[in-house]
């Protein structure tokens, strides 16, 4: 298995288009209902252009094929795809007291369980704690819950989002300090 974690370009956004959808899909059916997935499509389950352009979202990609993708941020949302926000300096956490945030992985199904969300887990904390985050958090879905907690992350809340579609979908929040797991 030859696959190579970088960081994401904004012309890597046709793959992650399909590539989102057709993980949710698959990889969420056995959490959620057909009629949650399909309204987290497009908001919930997106591409953040913002991730992009800050340089904080990686793709893992075999070939020319994007495999999996996710990563971090250090803007205040904590999911969700292309945020609306009229001054983005207005949303930077500080990481002397904020936790960074990881963010909207995704892995295509014929790559699950093969290590690609683990590599950028990893990766995504490196840099974090690069940009002297002492603490990162996840919401996660349902389907992530088990990685996470194998990463040290712990449920600190479990609430439910409103999707467009009148639905809502449960999400566990997650946090993780890095001092308490030796990631220094």
């Amino acid at each position: 298995m030859d696959v190579n974690i970088r960081l994401a370009s904004l012309a890597d956004i046709p793959q992650l288009l399909s590539l989102i959808p057709e993980s949710a899909i698959s990889l969420q059916a056995s959490y959620y209902t057909p009629a949650q997935i399909d309204g987290a499509l497009g908001t919930m389950f997106n591409v953040d252009r913002q991730l992009i352009k800050d340089k904080t979202y990686f793709v893992a990609q075999s070939a020319s094929q994007i495999v999996g993708c996710g990563g971090w941020s250090r803007r205040a949302n904590a999911y969700g795809g292309d945020p609306i926000e009229t001054d983005l300096e207005e949303g930077l956490l500080n990481p002397s007291f904020d936790a960074a945030k990881l963010r909207a992985f995704f892995v295509h199904p014929a790559w699950a369980r093969k290590g690609i969300g683990s590599k950028i887990i990893r990766q995504s904390e490196l840099a974090a704690l690069a940009a002297g985050f002492q603490s990162i958090e996840i919401v996660a879905t349902l389907a992530g819950e088990q990685l996470y907690c194998k990463f040290g992350y712990r449920t600190i809340d479990r609430f439910e989002i409103s999707l467009p579609n009148n639905h809502t979908l449960p999400v566990v929040k997650m946090f993780k300090e890095f001092s308490e797991h030796g990631d220094r």
